[in-house]
């Protein structure tokens, strides 16, 4: 089993959910894809460092920095962060606050980004885009440039044509219809197998 393969095992293990859930765009679903089951894990800290860099490499992207709004993306851009310095081409993470501080230095953005950064904003579970859009304005507002967007998962409801729209290019790692394809699968393969 290759690497991916094995994450998305983990995410189909871990952080998929079936039932009744209200997501926090309002959207009502019949599943629900918690991420940092998956990604807070150690195995899954060394799945997704490996898997979400070979996808920017694959996409031709070469940020200075990785990151987006906390919690979601923090473990999946420090796992990236971890990978890259591994791969001997080290890129930096950094974490975009919901709101800014209101003490100290009264920073929205966390992790020393430069203003002159080119970062690939992180998201686990994309579905309306909404937070993603917050946390590229963020990076933006504080000098950054934005190369894209990098969804360990796109519940493939609207979040990436909206980014498209807003003239950023979005890369998936797991579109959520696979997701939900190996957890048929897999539940089909353990009915058969022998009690």
């Amino acid at each position: 089993m290759d690497t991916r393969d094995r994450l998305l095992a983990l995410l189909i293990k871990r952080s998929l959910r079936v039932g009744r859930f209200t997501l926090a765009s309002g959207i009502r679903s019949t599943y629900y894809v918690d991420a940092r089951a998956t990604t807070m894990t150690a195995e899954g800290q060394a799945l997704v460092g490996r898997v979400c860099l070979s996808y920017l490499r694959r996409a031709g992207l070469d940020p200075t920095h990785v990151g987006g709004l906390t919690m979601g993306a923090d473990p999946i851009s420090f796992a990236i962060a971890r990978q890259s310095w591994e791969e001997g081409r080290p890129m930096d993470a950094f974490s975009v606050r919901k709101d800014a501080k209101e003490y100290g230095t009264r920073r929205r953005v966390e992790g020393g980004l430069p203003t002159d950064a080119r970062v690939v904003v992180v998201e686990d579970a994309m579905t309306t885009g909404r937070s993603t859009l917050k946390a590229i304005r963020a990076a933006e507002e504080h000098g950054a440039r934005v190369l894209a967007v990098l969804a360990l998962v796109d519940r493939e409801e609207g979040a990436r044509e909206r980014i498209a729209a807003e003239g950023y290019a979005v890369t998936t790692v797991f579109p959520a219809s696979e997701l939900l394809a190996a957890r048929e699968k897999r539940a089909g393969a353990e009915s058969q197998t022998p009690g």
